[in-house]
């Protein structure tokens, strides 16, 4: 399986996790708001400080975003281009959210790909404090109370990244057991999941968020994504017993690299390992 050296030691923890209550919903983001702004109303109007967001359309603008890069000092395997700032309306097409904390305040990290005004395709990591709700567009959430996603300085990428941690439960209103996950570098995405849910009795678990990177990708249909750094955003997710007797992840993604090549499909099984980080939440259905 590929691999990419990082900067730093590995964790000897290769998933790190939570487990919590969640519930899911949905809200409307209000116009004229910064996107961090709307998304934390709408959870904390729930109940929730924070969770997932999957996004299907919506206008924002002004909008600001950055594409996954080669590092040009070492000190990280890959990194940011700059900021871009495409003009006029910018219109997503779907989109991963987590919202969480850092230092402090709320945050979030989302990818997505979307249409610019001009008619051409954009991907990447969207930033919170500069994109901004153009027209109000419904969002489908699922809340998480008793963990929180918390920025903290990771030696072995060198990036400050998003990870759960147990959290004082809000008693917000929840229906289902909940597992908040980060998977760690070089280890497959779907093999992970999969080990993570027999190891605790899970048969059943959908995919909610996923906001991460691997390195390149290879799909079912036999399409490879060649370019090792990508940006990528769940859009359907799963994990259920397979014909085989074991389970399996079905993880359906659309990913930007940064050669600004697009892809969307579903995931081979054992062949797409983590580049930096993989953060979603997994609702356990039995």
């Amino acid at each position: 399986m590929r691999s990419i050296a990082q900067p730093g030691p590995p964790a000897p923890e290769r998933i790190q996790w939570a487990e919590a209550r969640g519930r899911g919903f949905s809200f409307t983001l209000q116009a004229g708001l910064p996107l961090l702004e709307a998304a934390q109303r709408g959870f904390a109007a729930a109940g929730f400080a924070g969770g997932t967001l999957n996004i299907r359309g919506g206008a924002l603008g002004p909008f600001a975003y950055v594409m996954p890069a080669l590092s040009t000092t070492g000190e990280n395997a890959a990194f940011y281009s700059d900021i871009f700032r495409p003009p006029g309306v910018t219109r997503l097409r779907l989109a991963t959210m987590t919202l969480g904390r850092r230092d402090g305040a709320p945050f979030f990290h989302c990818h997505g790909i979307w249409t610019e005004a001009d008619g051409r395709p954009g991907g990447g990591h969207i930033l919170p404090e500069d994109t901004f709700v153009l027209e109000p567009f419904s969002v489908a959430a699922f809340g998480v109370d008793g963990a929180v996603f918390t920025t903290e300085p990771d030696p072995e990428t060198n990036f400050r990244l998003f990870g759960p941690l147990p959290s004082a439960a809000m008693r917000a209103t929840t229906t289902s057991r909940a597992f908040a996950l980060r998977l760690r570098p070089n280890q497959d995405f779907a093999g992970a999941l999969e080990a993570f849910c027999e190891q605790r009795g899970i048969s059943r678990a959908r995919i909610h968020g996923g906001v991460g990177s691997t390195i390149g990708a290879h799909f079912v249909d036999g399409r490879t994504v060649e370019p090792f750094a990508t940006e990528l955003t769940i859009s359907a997710g799963a994990i259920a017993p397979g014909a085989g007797g074991g389970l399996e992840a079905t993880l359906d993604v659309a990913l930007v690299d940064y050669t600004g090549g697009f892809a969307v499909g579903r995931l081979v099984r054992g062949d797409n390992p983590v580049l930096m980080t993989m953060e979603l939440v997994l609702e356990v259905l039995g």
